[in-house]
């Protein structure tokens, strides 16, 4: 993989939320390498529009028809609407790169769209590869793409295996904290509140990846996005309950040693190294002190405490497009916890039983994922009514 040249030609989706403004935060400390050309976001217009003021996009866009239109009263740049909108501006040229980094499975086709038009994907949205990582791993190589992990752990592995011929990995081990529910006592996670799922103990996080933090589905997806980003089947990728957020996953070799990856949770280290690879560019982000004490602690994860965990490696088993249902389910289930009008313990409930009604056999093309994950939503959604 060769660099970019510089500066970059950067072009973000998901710009108002965590990945996009910390994505910023590079852009503006590393002004002689970014150039930003495109942003786009869900319905927040007002932080939009004070992005396009500091950054001087030439094309922004916003999901939401409604919010777009307040946004084109407040910005003298051109202004796109809807899904369209968005698929528009992640193709837009000039663009070198394309931060994906919008929410859930709303990320697949503007992520389709900037592969299409040849550009180096910065993947941020897991569910893309979740939904469809078959089918974009074809489309990338179509095009000659690379896509490079914003995902502190798949950007560990990759580092790991920068060097690396792959028929020397034995095994990938993602790490998770274990989130806020690690040491609860089981019986009391029908009582769990919307306020306690919503307080991670390491990482500062959007509600609904945080809430999948807790249900561990987070790492289930990532499990699934590890098998199609290093084509490695699922038998042959691990997950480690690491408290610290130190060591942020690591690679075992048929040889008996272990690769690992260490830093502070720190976002902005992966969607740099993303931004930068196979360059390091200098920062002043937060480094480990490595003279004083660090304690390092593993345990395996208590399928009774994650039961989402295990229901994405049933899904990866299934095959075909049983993640799709996996995905869609949770994403509905998700919202519903964060409308409160399900129980925490609700949302396996919900993902099992539409892993059970919505088949997915026969699903090999995106037009059939697409069916897949409207009928999965429906159900979900039923089943509450």
């Amino acid at each position: 993989m060769d660099s970019i040249t510089l500066p970059i030609n950067l072009i973000i989706l998901g710009s108002t939320g965590s990945i996009g403004t910390q994505t910023l935060e590079i852009a503006r400390a590393h002004p002689e390498k970014i150039r930003i050309r495109g942003l786009a976001a869900g319905s927040n217009a007002e932080l939009l529009a004070r992005q396009v003021a500091e950054f001087n996009p030439d094309v922004v866009a916003l999901a939401s028809v409604e919010a777009a239109d307040r946004l084109a009263g407040m910005v003298s740049c051109r202004v796109l609407r809807g899904v369209e909108g968005v698929m528009e501006v992640a193709g837009h040229e000039p663009g070198d790169c394309v931060v994906t980094a919008m929410v859930g499975a709303a990320g697949l086709m503007p992520t389709i769209a900037a592969i299409e038009q040849g550009r180096r994907i910065a993947l941020a949205n897991k569910e893309t590869m979740v939904v469809a990582g078959d089918l974009i791993n074809a489309l990338a190589r179509k095009h000659g793409v690379d896509i490079l992990p914003v995902d502190s752990e798949h950007s560990a592995i990759y580092q790991c295996l920068v060097g690396e011929p792959r028929s020397a990995i034995r095994k990938l081990v993602l790490t998770a904290s274990g989130g806020p529910f690690r040491n609860r006592p089981l019986s009391s996670f029908d009582s769990i509140t919307l306020e306690e799922a919503l307080a991670h103990p390491n990482w500062d996080m959007g509600p609904k990846i945080t809430i999948d933090s807790a249900t561990m589905m987070n790492k289930g997806l990532e499990v699934i996005e590890a098998r199609w980003l290093f084509d490695i089947p699922a038998e042959r990728i691990d997950v480690t309950i690491h408290p610290q957020s130190i060591l942020h996953s690591m690679v075992e070799f048929t040889d008996g040693s272990t690769k690992a990856q260490l830093g502070p949770p720190d976002m902005k280290v992966p969607i740099q190294y993303a931004l930068s690879a196979p360059e390091r560019w200098p920062s002043d982000f937060p480094v480990l002190n490595w003279a004083s004490s660090h304690a390092l602690s593993f345990d395996e994860p208590d399928p009774l405490r994650y039961p989402c965990l295990a229901l994405a490696f049933e899904a990866l088993r299934m095959g075909d497009g049983a993640a799709t249902v996996l995905n869609a389910a949770n994403e509905v289930a998700v919202g519903l916890f964060l409308e409160r009008r399900i129980a925490f313990a609700d949302i396996p409930r919900m993902i099992e039983g539409a892993l059970t009604a919505v088949s997915s056999k026969g699903a090999h093309t995106l037009e059939a994922r697409v069916d897949l994950d409207r009928e999965a939503r429906q159900w979900v959604a039923e089943s509450v009514r």
